[in-house]
C-alpha cells in the first residue's frame, strides 16, 4: 500500500456499531466490565482509548512500524524515551536541535544523572568519538531545527549496530511522507504531532513509533505509569489531519522550493538553508533518504542584527509571527529569541544560528502571494 493510501486508510476502520466512516470520539474515562478483569480491551482511558488507539495504529503504519504511542505533547514523548534510561547513562545528541529538547535534556534529565553530549552529527567520526560504554541512546533530529542539517540516518545507525545502543530519530520536519527512519535502521521515531501531522495549528500532541518489542513494552509501561497521554478529541483531530497529510506535504514542498529560490536571489539575504539546493552540504543525503525537501526554510540577513530581523518579522502579513510550524498557514519566527532561546548564544553560533536568522514554515497558500509578502517586509530594511 502506497503512503498516500495509508494516510487515509491505515489503522482506521468503520465503526462496527453504526458503520460511521470516521473514527468516533470516545469521550470517556472508563469502561464497564462484565466481571472483574473481563472487558472488551479497554479498562481506563489513561491506559488506552479507542480513538487514541486508532491514531497510534495509523502512525505505526505510516512509519512502517509495529507499535505506536501518543502523548500530550512532543516533549512528553521525548520525556518517555528518556525515562527508559538510568543515572550514569549517556546520550549523544546532535548540536542543532529544537530548543525545548535541549532544555529538557540539560535542565531536567541532566539533574537525574544522565549525561548529554552534543555533537555535529554530520561528522560520523565526531559521533563515534563521543560514544563510550555508558552510551545508551543516540538522539538524531533530521532535518534539524532550525538550520536544516540532514543527518545520514543509515550511517548513524550502522555505527551502533549490534551494540545495544538505541537510535531515536525526531522525524517532525520530514514526516513519514518524506522519510521513514525505521526503514533506515532506527529503533524509534518521535514526532511532534502538533506540527505537520495535525497540520491545522489546533492541537498539541507527541508520538513514538517502534518495531522493537522489548522497547515498546517499556514505553507503554512508562506511558501508562506517567500518564502524559493525549485526549480523544485531540486524537480525532490528528487522525483527521493525517488523511490530508500527503497532499499537504506536496504543497508545502512546492511552495518551500519557490520561496527558497526567491530568498536565495534577494540582495538583502546573506544565506538560505533548504535541503533542495545542490550546494546544501547534505543535499546528496537528502536525495538518498528523503522523498522531498519539505516546506521549512531558514535564512540569515546580510545585516546580521536582531534589529534587522525584527523589522522583517514585524512587517509580514501572510506569514504570521508565531511559535510552532507545520500548519496550512505560513509562519515566521526568530529562533534566537523564540524556539531556541533556551540554547546559549555561543552554542547557537557554532551551528550558524545567527542573531538575524529567521525560520519560515511555508504554508499551502499561493506561493506568489507569500513571496510578495516577504518582498514587502524586506523593503523595511
Amino acid at each position: 500500500m502506497k503512503i498516500g493510501t495509508k494516510a487515509i486508510h491505515a489503522g482506521v476502520q468503520p465503526d462496527p456499531t453504526t458503520g460511521a466512516i470516521m473514527t468516533p470520539i470516545y469521550q470517556t474515562s472508563t469502561y464497564v466490565q462484565a466481571a472483574p478483569g473481563v472487558h472488551k480491551g479497554y479498562e481506563y482511558s489513561r491506559t488506552s482509548n479507542p480513538t487514541r488507539k486508532a491514531l497510534e495504529d495509523s502512525l505505526a503504519a505510516l512509519e512502517n512500524g509495529t507499535y505506536g504511542l501518543c502523548f500530550g505533547s512532543g516533549l512528553a514523548a521525548i520525556d518517555c524515551v528518556l525515562k527508559t534510561l538510568k543515572p550514569g547513562d549517556e546520550v549523544v545528541s546532535g548540536n542543532d536541535i529544537y530548543g525545548g529538547t535541549y532544555r529538557l535534556f540539560t535542565k531536567v534529565f541532566a539533574h537525574f544523572g544522565i549525561k548529554f553530549r552534543f555533537v555535529n552529527m554530520q561528522n560520523l567520526d565526531e559521533v563515534k568519538a563521543n560514544m563510550n560504554e555508558n552510551t545508551k541512546l543516540l538522539w538524531v533530529e533530521t532535518p534539524t531545527n532550525p538550520m536544516l542539517q540532514v543527518i545520514d540516518i543509515e550511517a548513524v545507525t550502522n555505527l551502533v549496530k549490534g551494540s545495544g545502543i538505541k537510535v531515536c530519530v525526531d522525524n517532525t520536519f520530514a514526516t513519514p511522507i518524506l522519510q521513514r527512519p525505521l526503514d533506515l535502521g532506527a529503533d524509534l521515531v518521535m514526532h511532534s504531532a502538533t506540527k505537520f501531522l495535525g497540520g491545522h495549528s489546533d492541537v498539541v500532541m507527541g508520538a513514538l513509533v517502534t518495531t522493537d518489542d522489548e522497547l515498546a513494552e517499556k514505553l507503554y509501561f512508562i506511558q501508562n505509569s506517567s500518564g502524559a497521554v493525549c485526549g480523544p478529541m485531540d486524537s480525532f483531530l490528528v487522525l483527521r489531519g493525517i488523511k490530508t497529510l500527503h497532499v499537504r506535504i506536496k504543497a508545502h514542498c512546492e511552495n518551500g522550493e519557490k520561496v527558497a529560490h526567491f530568498l536565495k536571489s534577494h540582495p538583502k539575504v546573506a544565506s538560505v538553508r533548504w535541503p533542495g539546493f545542490t550546494d546544501h552540504p547534505n543535499h546528496q543525503i537528502a536525495l538518498k533518504q528523503m522523498d522531498g525537501f519539505g516546506g521549512m526554510v531558514t535564512f540569515t540577513l546580510k545585516d546580521d542584527t536582531v534589529e534587522a530581523a525584527h523589522k522583517v518579522l514585524s512587517n509580514t502579513h501572510l506569514f504570521s509571527l508565531a511559535e510552532s510550524l507545520g500548519g496550512v498557514e505560513s509562519l515566521i519566527g526568530h529562533p534566537a529569541s523564540m524556539t531556541h532561546a533556551a540554547i546559549p548564544r555561543e552554542e547557537r553560533l557554532k551551528v550558524g544560528l545567527m542573531d538575524s536568522t529567521i525560520r519560515l514554515s511555508v504554508g499551502i497558500e499561493d506561493a506568489d502571494d507569500l513571496i510578495e509578502d516577504l518582498n514587502k517586509a524586506f523593503a523595511h530594511l
